[in-house]
């Protein structure tokens, strides 16, 4: 799943996609993350990062309709980023195949507009708190068994609308609300998430935790220099590889290319 940011304030590439005059470069960004391999494409239009405010609904309209209605002509599954109803009406009527809610569709309305929607994918996330405040208290306790159990019940609630099972994916939302070593416990008891019975989408591309975990002396010093963004493609790599390996069915990524490269090495050697 290749990461399509139409965002300016993207924690990750900082809008280098993104122009509130046109759309023609993110529209761009589509087709190379296909021509380098990625099989879905995931369009959002708000910043999920720690701290980032909401975005007033008009505005991710806006942001997010020119592209769905561009990607959905290319000829593969076009996941739309968003927990707002009204966007997931407007982008399921344009074509899109899935929506990704980082809320997990808690908000008024949304489990309606995905049942009323009888072929389209959902994917429930994880998240502790919302975005503006999830790191400011991180969550206490096994955090894997409060997972387990938010996903769940999540999953029943959708099950309860009338929405077929195989429509449903599981995403543990690393990063959203955690440490890094509660982000880490959720990659080492992955199976048990899979426990579940839910293919489960892995999204560690270019987390903090991968930038905490490579500092420079990293548990040596008190407060080790987090690795720049820019500079976190290997690790992201490194937990893709590993999700999968631990079963996860899709990664969502910004670097398609190598991890696809990375993926056809690591799928010959499993043979």
């Amino acid at each position: 799943m290749g990461i399509v940011n139409a965002t300016p304030d993207s924690f990750s590439d900082g809008g280098t996609y993104f122009s509130s005059r046109s759309p023609a470069s993110v529209l761009a960004h589509c087709e190379q993350l296909l021509k380098e391999g990625a099989d879905i494409l995931d369009i959002g239009g708000e910043s999920t990062r720690p701290g980032a405010a909401a975005l007033p609904l008009d505005e991710e309209l806006a942001r997010v309709l020119p592209v769905v209605h561009h990607a959905v002509s290319l000829g593969v599954p076009v996941s739309v980023d968003t927990y707002k109803p009204e966007v997931m009406q407007a982008v399921l009527d344009l074509g899109a195949d899935i929506i990704n809610d980082i809320w997990a569709l808690r908000k008024p309305g949304a489990v309606q507009v995905v049942a009323g929607h009888p072929h389209c994918g959902v994917c429930l996330m994880h998240m502790h708190r919302e975005p503006l405040t999830m790191q400011t208290a991180p969550m206490t306790g096994d955090v894997v068994q409060q997972v387990l159990i938010f996903l769940q019940l999540t999953a029943q609630g959708l099950l309860n609308a009338g929405v077929d099972p195989t429509r449903i994916v599981l995403d543990v939302g690393v990063g959203f609300g955690k440490t890094v070593v509660q982000n880490l416990s959720l990659l080492q008891r992955q199976s048990d998430v899979l426990s579940l019975g839910y293919p489960l989408l892995a999204g560690w591309s270019r987390k903090s935790s991968l930038a905490m975990l490579c500092a420079d002396e990293f548990a040596v010093v008190e407060a080790p220099t987090p690795l720049p963004v820019a500079e976190r493609m290997v690790p992201s790599i490194a937990a893709a590889l590993l999700a999968v390996e631990r079963g996860a069915r899709v990664v969502r990524v910004h670097d398609v290319r190598q991890t696809v490269q990375a993926l056809k090495v690591w799928t010959a050697a499993s043979i």
